[in-house]
């Protein structure tokens, strides 16, 4: 099942739409560019029980 969420770049602050597969279990680590400066972002996501909603934390990488 795919998420659809959204981050701040740690870098420039914008907002960054993403989808995450909860295949990779509810909580994930992983690098992500922002889509505006192009900076790697490390995102830590945890996702809800019911697999619908998750929580998107970035940070410098």
């Amino acid at each position: 099942m795919e998420i659809e969420a959204t981050f701040v770049c740690a870098y420039c602050l914008q907002v960054n739409s993403i989808v995450i597969d909860s295949s990779g279990g509810r909580g994930q680590q992983y690098i992500e560019d922002c889509q505006v400066c192009c900076r790697p972002n490390k995102l830590t996501v945890t996702i809800d029980e019911k697999l619908t909603d998750a929580e998107v934390h970035a940070e410098i990488a």
